[in-house]
């Protein structure tokens, strides 16, 4: 892998840095991963620095800022990177989203207030006065493909890109199982009924801190019903007449992808890592 997460104590050992703030990098004309030498020649002020880990065997140094500064050149959203990125960049830019934000929200302690301090020996933000120990989070959420025959129910969010459509999703509520979360939001959602539903891949996903459980479901009953707050369309899709989709290495369009390929279309779905 060129990708490892890795913690390390000397911070001027990483000849990379990631200078982030808001979901948004800055980049130059080769991408996100900036010389640490380039960085410190600007002279600006880091909010907090985080170690991240190796880079093809090479350290790379999180820098967090408390807003994005243009003045220092050209930033991209995490979005936008991550599309354009493949393999082992798509999860480092995953990682120093999730580990930034973290770090930013927990630089005081949420039990006392006392300002806390980054653990060298494990991802912890470790409150000195009342011993409090806060790690980095994982909201659990769903995420299906409405199947029935060789149809598919997607839906599409205003925040989309033109034409593009998706599969469902939402967060898991506290005392909640996948599967009654699965059912609920296509319920809320949509307004239709599931029967038979089955598990087959997940994806962490740095919006904000989500680890998406992706399933099929079969439909079982129903007209469609927009829930407007979340979508702003809905509706079934013929598998030869499918609409924009979302890019391959989402966990979406591989459920998408592994169902063409379940009724026998010629795709080759590709993984999340």
């Amino acid at each position: 892998m060129s990708w490892l997460p890795e913690l390390f104590d000397d911070h001027g050992a990483a000849p990379w840095v990631l200078v982030h703030s808001q979901q948004q990098f800055l980049c130059d004309e080769l991408g996100a991963l900036l010389p640490q030498a380039f960085w410190r020649s600007r002279g600006a002020t880091s909010l907090l620095e985080v170690p991240l880990g190796q880079w093809r065997g090479e350290r790379v140094l999180l820098v967090e800022l408390d807003a994005p500064d243009h003045s220092l050149g050209q930033w991209q959203a995490v979005r936008q990177l991550m599309f354009s990125a493949t393999g082992d960049e798509f999860s480092l830019y995953r990682y120093a989203t999730q580990i930034g934000l973290w770090a930013r929200q927990h630089r005081f302690c949420g039990s006392c207030g006392a300002p806390t301090q980054l653990l060298g020996y494990e991802r912890g933000a470790h409150c000195p006065h009342c011993r409090l120990t806060q790690y980095p989070r994982l909201s659990p959420s769903i995420i299906t493909l409405i199947t029935r025959g060789d149809d598919v129910l997607l839906g599409r969010a205003p925040h989309f890109p033109p034409g593009m459509y998706s599969t469902l999703a939402g967060f898991v509520e506290p005392g909640e199982s996948l599967e009654a979360c699965l059912k609920r939001e296509v319920r809320e959602e949509v307004g239709v009924e599931l029967g038979a539903t089955r598990y087959l891949a997940s994806q962490n996903w740095p919006m904000p801190h989500s680890l998406m459980v992706g399933f099929f479901a079969e439909y079982a009953s129903g007209e469609i019903r927009v829930q407007e707050e979340e979508l702003e369309d809905a509706r079934w899709f013929a598998l030869d007449q499918l609409p924009h989709l979302p890019p391959r290495q989402t966990i979406s369009r591989y459920l998408i992808d592994t169902y063409l390929l379940e009724r026998g279309r010629l795709v080759e779905p590709v993984l999340p890592g």
